[in-house]
């Protein structure tokens, strides 16, 4: 069977359960097109070794859940035991975690494989993947017959890049404020950020402890379903997990919506949406509208002040989680001269450690914590995200089912693009996505239709509260009638 990193996590399930193919052969198939795929430079921590011993063990384990012998890479910012985990920083540079993740830990226990480790923005802050010590992440889709290396989104670029160009069957990513939904439009394939408290936080390096959150990213919804059932559940060991079941998400997709309603948040009619983002929602709107379910407009008033709220508390959490890093007890440490103290150590070693964009946060967290503007920014970006919470919490309560959206203001920008731009400009890209983070709501990512240069748009749904399995069935009709099967012309 040739093409087998092709395959999707069902299709691969199905195959090694019936005997048709072993993990053995589709790891070293993955691996076989990771050693070629450099200049994507998604993988930047490969594990050939443990991924051979990990797909024997799979292979040997006739009682593995769903994702036994399933090849996947790992977003840099989830600590894996004894291989470097450095969240894409030099301030982490030869971190090696002594402890294993939660959700890698539930992964590697249900047979899955680990590839290595895949690219992201620093910290997770970006939404480019320019912001990496690795250096950037590359789209495998190209505008047309231009050459130009195109931003597969961030901070989970390296997630989207791979599984987009079938490096890997799937892959993990974490989202703050769109960091797996946005790659996943830019890149073409599925993901999903599930309810705040679904998914442990436990070993995944902290960025904003109130908005972070797990996800797959996968090449359909399917397979969305597959590995969102294996990465939930309950974490004592993390204080925001929710002790609730996990249902089965897979059994949920019916394909059946009829009497679901569907929002349309007038809100999100940008000034300047591109023609082909709003074409795109329209032609959404009306698949589902065909699939039978009910649509209505609805009023989020509330949503035009989420990006400066999401502004002024992610970087004020980040703030205060990247404290820790200070060059006394793990990753980089600064060379120091004759006299220096301890204070001239911290400076040292975080100015030298840190990227600018990092930096860049980490100042503006500092200033809206501190004495004299923390009520004028911090405590007021609070009452903010209550407000945005109440809007959707009124619209759920009004009967909507889910939201429809897009996904991103654009198809994917060109590496550099943007490199002089304020960057309040990047900040932007997270204009659909912010408000999900702040509410803690599950949202989706689902390929729809391709731009005039032939790049993936994608459109997003919303859904309510600890319903994944309800909104993965609706983006699973969507998927269904949008019939996204176009792939990158391979060039790299």
């Amino acid at each position: 069977m040739s093409d087998l990193s092709k395959m999707k996590i069902s299709e691969a399930r199905d195959a090694l359960k019936k005997g048709d193919v072993t993990s053995v052969e589709l790891t070293e198939a993955c691996l076989s097109e990771i050693e070629k795929s450099n200049a994507l430079n998604a993988f930047v921590h490969e594990t050939p070794e443990l991924a051979m011993d990990m797909a024997r063990a799979a292979d040997a384990n006739k009682q593995g859940g769903d994702l036994n012998g399933i090849p996947l890479g790992i977003k840099d910012l989830f600590c894996t035991k004894g291989v470097l985990s450095q969240a894409a920083s030099g301030i982490l540079a030869g971190f090696k975690p002594e402890y294993e993740s939660t959700v890698t830990t539930q992964l590697f226990a249900g047979g899955a494989v680990m590839l290595g480790k895949l690219n992201m923005d620093e910290f997770a802050m970006g939404s480019s993947n320019e912001t990496s010590v690795y250096g950037d992440a590359v789209n495998p889709w190209k505008r047309g017959n231009d050459d130009a290396q195109l931003t597969p989104g961030g901070s989970s670029g390296g997630s989207a890049s791979a599984v987009a160009a079938d490096l890997c069957l799937a892959a993990t990513g974490t989202d703050t404020g769109g960091s797996i939904r946005q790659p996943a439009a830019f890149a073409g394939i599925t993901g999903i950020k599930p309810t705040y408290g679904r998914v442990s936080r436990w070993g995944i390096v902290a960025f904003a402890s109130s908005l972070d959150q797990a996800g797959p990213m996968t090449k359909d919804v399917r397979d969305a379903a597959i590995m969102l059932r294996a990465m939930s559940g309950h974490d004592p060991k993390d204080s925001t997990s929710a002790d609730l079941a996990v249902p089965d998400f897979e059994a949920a997709l019916t394909g059946d919506i009829r009497g679901k309603v569907i929002g349309i948040p007038k809100e999100y009619r940008m000034d300047g949406m591109p023609e082909e983002i709003a074409k795109l929602w329209e032609d959404g709107t009306a698949m589902l509208k065909d699939a039978g379910a009910e649509i209505r407009d609805i009023t989020l008033p509330h949503t035009k002040y989420a990006l400066p709220a999401y502004y002024v508390i992610a970087p004020a959490e980040a703030s205060s989680n990247l404290a820790r890093y200070d060059g006394v007890r793990f990753g980089h440490r600064a060379k120091l001269d004759a006299g220096d103290g301890i204070t001239e150590m911290y400076e040292k070693t975080r100015a030298e450690g840190f990227g600018s964009e990092v930096k860049r946060r980490v100042m503006i967290g500092t200033y809206v914590l501190s004495a004299g503007f923390y009520d004028a920014y911090y405590n007021r970006a609070r009452k903010v995200r209550a407000l945005i919470k109440r809007d959707f919490e009124s619209v759920f309560a009004d009967g909507i089912d889910a939201i429809l959206t897009p996904a991103t203001p654009s198809a994917a920008f060109g590496l550099g693009e943007m490199a002089d731009a304020d960057p309040v400009q990047m900040y932007l890209n997270d204009v659909f996505t912010v408000t999900v983070n702040l509410a803690g709501l599950p949202g989706i990512a689902v390929p729809a239709g391709l731009d005039k240069d032939g790049l993936p748009l994608g459109l997003q749904l919303i859904g309510r509260p600890w319903e994944e399995g309800d909104l993965l069935n609706t983006a699973y009709t969507l998927e269904r009638a949008a019939q996204f099967v176009a792939k990158p012309n391979r060039w790299w």
